[in-house]
Parts: C-alpha cells; sequence; structure tokens
C-alpha cells in the first residue's frame, strides 16, 4: 500500500484528491497547521474523515515539514498548501510569499535533507502567466506575473525545476488554471455567482455585485483534476504540465450562464462595484493542454459551460 502525505488536506483539491487516492488503495495523510483545532469540513463533507490521518505542520517551519515528513515516510507528496487567493495576496503579500514560496523551498529541502525516494507534487498556478492574449498558454508560455499570489507561485515552480535538474529529484508542477467545485469557500467569485443567483431566484432581493467582468478564463471541473497530479507522479520521468481545458469563456457569459440556469436574465440583478477590481489584473487567461493529453493520457472532460450547470446543480 502505498502512503500519500497531502499538504492542504482541507482545501477543495486535498479533499477531492483524497477521495481519489483512497479509491486507488493509498492510505493518506493530510496536514493543516493545526490538525486538532481544524474542522476539515470538506472531508467530512466527502464521508473521508474517519479515513484519513492527519497531522499538525506549518509548510513554513522547515523543523515541523522535517518532523512529519519523518514520521510519515510517503512515497508520494502532494503540496497543496499555502494562501490560495489571488485577491487577498494583495492584503497579505508576505504570507503569501511564505506559505507559497517558503512552504515548498522546505518540502524539497526536508525530501533532499531524507535522501529519500520520495516523488513530490506542486500545485502550481495559470496566474504565474499574467495575461496571455490571444495564444494558449504551454509549458514553454513565459511567466509574467501580476499579483503577489502569482509571483509566490512563480518561485515556488522554479524552485521545483531547480531541485529537479540540480539534485535528481522527482518534483513536478502541475500548471493548474481555474478548476471549481461546490467547495470552494464562498469568497471565490464563482460560488459568488453561483449562491447569489440561487438566493435572487428563491426571491431575495439582493443584486449580485461584481467587479470586472471582461476577464477571461478557462474554468475547469475540479474533481477530475485532481487525476491529473496523480498521473504526473505515476511518470518514470518527472515533468511540469499545464492542465487546463483548453478553452475560456468571459466572466460575463459565467454570469450569464448561471442566472440562465435559474431562470433569470443576469442584467436586471448585477450591478458593478469597482472596489472589487483588483490593484493588477490580467484580461485573457487560456490553456494548451496538449503535452499532459500527449504524454499522460488526460484530457478535461467537462466544458467551461458544464462547471457552470455542475455548481447550479450541486448548489441547489
Amino acid at each position: 500500500m502505498k502512503k500519500a502525505l497531502i499538504c492542504g488536506i482541507g482545501g477543495q483539491d486535498g479533499a477531492y484528491l483524497t477521495k481519489f487516492l483512497l479509491a486507488k488503495g493509498y492510505e493518506v495523510y493530510g496536514t493543516s497547521r493545526d490538525a486538532e483545532m481544524a474542522t476539515f469540513s470538506n472531508l467530512t463533507r466527502l464521508g473521508l474523515l474517519a479515513q484519513v490521518k492527519t497531522l499538525s505542520m506549518a509548510v513554513n517551519d522547515f523543523r515541523s515539514v522535517l518532523h512529519v515528513m519523518k514520521k510519515v515516510a510517503p512515497d508520494e507528496v502532494y503540496n497543496l498548501s499555502g494562501q490560495s487567493s489571488v485577491g487577498l495576496s494583495f492584503e497579505q503579500p508576505v504570507e503569501t510569499m511564505e506559505s507559497i514560496s517558503g512552504g515548498t523551498l522546505n518540502l524539497l529541502e526536508a525530501i533532499k535533507f531524507l535522501g529519500a525516494d520520495i516523488k513530490l507534487y506542486n500545485a502550481g498556478s495559470s496566474e504565474c502567466f499574467g495575461d496571455t492574449g490571444e495564444k494558449k498558454a504551454t509549458e514553454k508560455t513565459p511567466f509574467h506575473p501580476c499579483s503577489p499570489y502569482a509571483v509566490a507561485k512563480s518561485a515556488a515552480h522554479w524552485q521545483i525545476a531547480n531541485y529537479r535538474e540540480a539534485y535528481g529529484m522527482f518534483a513536478c508542477t502541475g500548471i493548474m488554471f481555474n478548476h471549481e467545485s461546490c467547495l470552494r469557500p464562498s469568497r471565490f467569485v464563482t460560488r459568488k455567482i453561483v449562491e447569489k443567483a440561487i438566493l435572487i431566484a428563491n426571491g431575495s432581493k439582493d443584486k449580485l455585485r461584481i467587479g470586472n467582468t471582461g476577464i477571461i478564463r478557462d474554468w475547469g471541473w475540479a474533481p477530475e483534476y485532481v487525476e491529473a497530479m496523480w498521473l504526473m507522479l505515476q511518470s518514470d520521468v518527472p515533468k511540469d504540465y499545464v492542465v487546463g481545458t483548453g478553452k475560456s469563456i468571459s466572466l460575463k457569459e459565467f454570469i450569464d450562464l448561471a442566472f440562465k440556469e435559474v431562470g433569470l436574465n443576469w442584467r436586471d440583478h448585477t450591478e458593478t462595484d469597482t472596489s472589487l477590481f483588483r490593484p493588477n489584473d490580467h484580461l485573457r487567461s487560456c490553456s494548451d493542454p496538449e503535452k499532459i493529453f500527449t504524454k499522460l493520457g488526460w484530457k478535461a472532460k467537462y466544458s467551461n459551460e458544464d462547471v457552470v450547470r455542475l455548481l447550479i446543480k450541486n448548489t441547489i
């Protein structure tokens, strides 16, 4: 039985990855900064908490990371930890850098220090690319991060590449484009839109207050993206991969689809709030996932439009 350590198991991806790995017969360990106080609500919602061994670990504390690594002795480590909100990173840039970049470095150093045969997956982000314009982003597209979050993810990406090349470690990054589910916190715009649309359809007089609806993103379905993470660690050679649907829609289209699903015209129930605009943001983001399909056989089954419908269906 393989052992997997999921850093940041309490989040959306951590919960779905746990479900996936348990189905594969893994023994799953998961970390949180304070496992005794954490609710692990997503694991509970999926009925998985009793099947997981949880531990306390602060990724920005090397001693904490090393202690857990020695205790668990995992075959695979999935680094899904760190501050996960682009918007919040403008308010908490230091914590964002420490938890994402510093945390990744501590994991790499711990594996190197132990000299163990451990495979490491790092959760990267399409935010590193910035505005891709009319072109789709590949693994060779230059980075142009537009937020503290994206800067931190970019640093972590190159740390992974450096340790892989310098020390021969099996470490890789999944450059993940947006992927959504009903386990997303309400602060994420997709959840905010869906929840508000349903509330209004049920009689609420509130309006959806939204920022820049012109942004264009590649939105996928999170439960199927965790398979891509796993596949990267089953490969013979560690490589970085772009993970996305290959198509994008605007936030305006996303809102339109969500309100249509509940029988409403979005224009009657929304208003622009300039306070929700980010200090620096990119307009267009789209993936080219050809490499992961060619090399690992992974392809997104659900389109951007499917994601909106799934979110509405699973929230009502």
